[in-house]
């Protein structure tokens, strides 16, 4: 038998910088366990030179990887880029000397549309779709669950009277519209427009559930004009939330309409100007703003934005108070997954341009998920806010592997260019779905294979048997899509209930969330068995609220093919990480989801080979993982207080400890680092307050990092030495 091999994805940001000081602590532990350890860049930057020929396809390679039995991935959470931050990554590399070419933003010549292609490539949620072939098992460990009970973390109250509230659309949304058939015969099926082939939907297979809906652009609109007088009108705090960098044509179409009306009177009055500089509203008030940069009323537009920013009304939610910088700036600032937890866990209210926390109306035009987060802030308007100290866990079960749903909708979702119908053909040319749509409403198909659909019921059935916590799937009947899911629900989970019976319960997202949230009240555990959307917005909403950060919970994705893909965590604060330590050399990422995806990585290797030594290993990690935590070991937040890199010396010292109890090498491993503990965070403290030069962004220089991320002689030489 070949040696066990752990993959370990280099990525983006915070976590990847902390990997500069947690891979070569993983290395010289794993070597002890006969296992291997290799990193694949599969980071923004890694994925945008191997598009153009400048390094091997390493994400390409990895979607090899995991349809194979022995796959073992470590994935950290990577950028999910934006068309701003692909230009960014774009123009570091071609400072950095790498021939490419600049992003078209309008590609017009069959070169520049080409181009544009392949970047597409490199937009939005590009990895998960290709390394995400299981099924999703998201929950805490119990240890992380009792310490956020013991340790509570702070949520704020609501307001007696809170007038916060989620606005979303009544009539002509993704909901309204949605028509969904079950396929009876495997093939190539076709998207028209009038006629007009606009895209082909390869490879159907038998039993195959292919939906697809739109979103009226006129509707969009009025909706959105009417949400900012409502809030004018109650003195609320307006804010919009998508996913504009997972749904990577849909939402920067939303975003960009939400820019256009918000920004309408200085829209209307510079039209001509805008046409002429190319701006684009999609890409948000950051880029209008660069695009202005050489416009002689660059002056005059800049103050309109302003004033706007600061006297119009309503308020309008901010990113950044003391920079100006608000929720319409840039769309990845606005991921609705990681900017919905916060308005609960702030009492209904987000930030203002005085740095001041307003009630807001929280903005999601579409009601397929929207209701879900609006049943969550009335509920606690009504019964007040979460006790973190006894509120039970919500663990998820997500469908998402073989591209399953909205996920891996990009390539067919649509700005309708013409009037006239929309309609899906099967191979046979019938049409299975029609849609009347207008020029520029966004319409987009979806569709989830029967295999990820049985996987998918066979794991919530698992997770229910095992934890006797009943498991409730939220799909909505009246969602075409959700009817149809229900059906094979219906089919597929009886014969797991004949071997073993569990509590079960099917209900739309807003009535999921209401019994949800009843027993949460009460501290009993539930288990949610939801689509790829919601498993990515619930496992950041819960864990927020529960734990502090979804960073904590352990995402485990057993692979149809009986390898193993292990997630680290929610990556979308990392960006102020590393503004923070480019400024002060202070990390504050926390590295503990990687210490439990190493586990239970290191657990798979054990139950296939039954190899002592790795069993060794990954139980002294188990309860490194545990003093890491009872010791309250996580990095501090302030500068000049112990950070990631302190946090990884910690684990090591456990690690050695609870190894070295049979394996006097580590004894005398655990020896040293506890003798020179003070020596080493002096050290790493030492470098604190100054700025770290990691020689870029997107792509670090590797030596550059590893020195700013290694400060500690005295603890490398231990390490090392190994």
């Amino acid at each position: 038998m070949s040696q066990p091999k752990i993959i370990w994805s280099k990525i983006d940001e915070a976590p990847a910088l902390a990997t500069y000081s947690l891979f070569p602590i993983v290395e010289k532990f794993l070597k002890e366990a006969g296992v291997d350890i290799e990193q694949s860049d599969i980071s923004l930057a890694g994925r945008v030179l191997a598009t153009f020929g400048h390094m091997d396809d390493e994400l390409a390679k990895l979607g090899e990887l995991v349809k194979k039995p022995e796959a073992n991935i470590i994935k950290l959470p990577n950028i999910s880029a934006s068309v701003p931050q692909l230009k960014a990554c774009i123009a570091e590399l071609q400072e950095k000397g790498f021939d490419l070419p600049d992003y078209p933003e309008n590609p017009q010549t069959e070169k520049e549309k080409e181009v544009a292609a392949k970047y597409a490539k490199c937009l939005g949620s590009a990895v998960n779709p290709v390394l995400r072939e299981g099924n999703s098992d998201r929950r805490a460990a119990v240890a992380v669950k009792k310490f956020a009970q013991k340790n509570p973390h702070r949520l704020k109250p609501f307001d007696e009277n809170c007038q916060a509230y989620v606005a979303y659309m009544d009539d002509n949304d993704f909901y309204a519209n949605e028509q969904s058939f079950i396929a009876q015969k495997a093939g190539t099926y076709t998207i028209e427009l009038n006629g007009n082939c606009l895209k082909t939907i390869d490879d159907v297979e038998e039993q195959e559930i292919v939906s697809a809906s739109f979103m009226s652009a006129e509707a969009l609109r009025e909706f959105l004009a009417q949400t900012i007088k409502d809030a004018e009108d109650k003195d609320l705090l307006w804010s919009i939330h998508l996913k504009a960098t997972m749904m990577k044509v849909s939402d920067p179409i939303m975003f960009g309409h939400a820019v256009s009306i918000f920004f309408k009177d200085i829209f209307e009055k510079y039209a001509d100007e805008f046409e002429k500089l190319g701006v684009n509203p999609d890409l948000g008030i950051g880029d209008l703003l660069k695009k202005i940069e050489n416009s002689d009323k660059k002056e005059e537009i800049e103050a309109a934005i302003k004033e706007k920013i600061l006297n119009g009304k309503p308020n309008i939610a901010m990113v950044d108070s003391d920079k100006l910088i608000t929720n319409l700036h840039f769309s990845n600032d606005i991921i609705i997954d990681a900017s919905m937890p916060p308005v609960i866990r702030e009492g209904g209210k987000m930030w203002n341009k005085d740095g001041e926390l307003q009630e807001c109306v929280a903005v999601i035009p579409d009601r397929s998920y929207a209701r879900m987060y609006s049943e969550m802030l009335e509920d606690c308007k009504v019964n007040g806010q979460f006790d973190v100290a006894t509120m039970g866990h919500v663990s998820n079960v997500g469908l998402m592997a073989k591209k399953a749903e909205e996920y891996g909708s990009h390539p067919y979702t649509f700005r309708v260019p013409e009037d006239g119908e929309m309609v899906v053909k099967d191979p046979d040319g019938n049409v299975l779905i029609s849609h009347k749509v207008s020029k520029g409403d966004i319409w987009r198909a979806y569709k989830v294979k029967d295999i990820a659909i049985k996987d998918w019921v066979r794991l919530a059935h698992e997770r229910a048997k095992l934890t006797k916590d009943p498991v409730v799937f939220w799909l909505d009947s009246n969602r075409a899509h959700d009817a149809n899911l229900i059906k094979k629900v219906i089919e597929y989970l009886p014969a797991h209930l004949e071997k073993e019976p569990i509590e079960y319960h099917v209900m739309a997202p807003e009535l999921a969330m209401r019994f949800t949230l009843k027993r949460t009240r009460a501290g009993l555990n539930t288990i949610s068995a939801t689509g790829n959307v919601l498993r990515d917005y619930l496992t950041d909403l819960f864990p927020i609220l529960e734990l502090g950060t979804s960073a904590k919970m352990m995402s485990i994705v057993p692979l149809l093919a009986g390898g193993g893909l292990f997630e680290t965590g929610a990556g979308g604060s990392a960006p102020k990480h590393v503004e923070q330590f480019l400024k002060e050399s202070h990390l504050r990422w926390d590295s503990l989801g990687e210490f439990l995806a190493l586990a239970e990585s290191l657990r798979m290797i054990y139950n296939k080979t039954g190899d002592e030594k790795v069993k060794a290993v990954c139980e002294a990690l188990d309860r490194a993982n545990e003093a890491y935590l009872d010791n309250n070991n996580a990095p501090s937040r302030k500068c000049g207080e112990p950070d990631n890199k302190a946090s990884h010396f910690y684990l090591a010292k456990y690690w050695a400890k609870a190894l070295g109890e049979s394996n006097p090498k580590f004894a005398e491993v655990a020896k040293k680092l506890e003798e020179n503990e003070a020596k080493i965070i002096e050290e790493m403290l030492a470098v604190e307050g100054n700025p770290a030069d990691i020689g870029g962004y997107f792509r670090p220089d590797d030596a550059k990092a590893e020195a700013a991320m290694r400060p500690s002689k005295t603890f490398n030489e231990i390490i090392d030495a190994i």
